[in-house]
């Protein structure tokens, strides 16, 4: 056999191992977690509650807090002409009859799109603000608000401090985001409140995480997080007790019944259906 063929073979066989031991919790873990026996993690409701109304809706808010969920999740975003508003994607066009990128149109312009529900017809909802949606939660549960990865991170994360200290929020609101730039920039605001870094997943053998790129990864980088929220298919048990040690929570993102979810010890559960997580 040629030399070149063997490095081929080598690195193809490097890549399946590497493959089955990055995703080795979703290939091979078993499902089924067991609400009664982690009665003490925290489950959120994804978007709101994905998976029963509207994303991100008002709507969809209210009935994930009538579920008795822990924590309402919500994505905002900034409009060109500096309003926070609560939306996951960055053009309208796949949860509203409208289209356009939100960060190029006003308030008004977003405002005058209506929400989709789940069959994709037009409702009569609009995209909320944070505004409207720290006055409709109020600390009836709480708030974790995600902050999209944005060219104006440092505007969005004072006015989002803004938002909070007017409401009085600090108290059972946290923030997340996949951005360095976001949460450093809030870190360096000294909020009042906690700070959780999401991530896709770490690279096996490698200081290395995927986020919303690739990623350097120590505890001392990460020393103001409080929660690594990780995408649940690629987090093997022996990380999570890695986390756990230097004294970091887990939650892991996004899942629907506990009958489909790997019996992993963290503590909280993000998922679209938090009605199934009944306590």
């Amino acid at each position: 056999m040629k030399k070149s063929h063997i490095i081929v073979s080598a690195l193809v066989m490097f890549t399946i191992v590497y493959v089955l031991i990055m995703f080795k919790t979703y290939l091979f873990a078993p499902t089924g977690y067991d609400c009664q026996t982690h009665e003490n993690v925290e489950i959120v409701a994804h978007r709101a509650g994905a998976g029963m109304a509207p994303e991100n809706s008002l709507s969809c808010i209210e009935k994930g807090i009538a579920t008795g969920t822990d924590i309402i999740e919500i994505d905002i975003r900034l409009t060109k002409d500096d309003i926070v508003v609560v939306c996951h994607d960055s053009n309208v066009k796949r949860t509203t009859d409208g289209k356009g990128k939100i960060e190029e149109m006003t308030f008004e312009e977003v405002r005058s799109v209506r929400i989709l529900d789940l069959e994709g017809n037009p409702t009569e909802e609009r995209i909320p603000t944070l505004d409207e949606v720290l006055d409709l939660v109020d600390g009836r549960c709480r708030l974790l608000i995600e902050v999209k990865p944005c060219k104006r991170y440092e505007r969005i994360s004072e006015l989002l401090l803004k938002a909070i200290e007017k409401h009085d929020a600090a108290s059972w609101v946290s923030a997340q985001s996949f951005s360095d730039n976001v949460l450093f920039a809030l870190n360096a605001l000294n909020p009042p409140f906690p700070l959780e870094k999401l991530i896709v997943c770490k690279l096996p053998l490698f200081p290395l995480i995927i986020d919303n790129g690739l990623s350097g990864f120590n505890y001392e980088k990460y020393s103001f997080i409080s929660s690594f929220n990780f995408n649940y298919s690629a987090l093997p048990a022996s990380l999570i007790k890695k986390i756990h040690a230097n004294g970091k929570k887990v939650k892991i993102w996004t899942l629907d019944s506990p009958e489909e979810t790997p019996d992993l010890d963290v503590d909280g559960i993000i998922t679209d259906r938090p009605d199934l997580w009944s306590k």
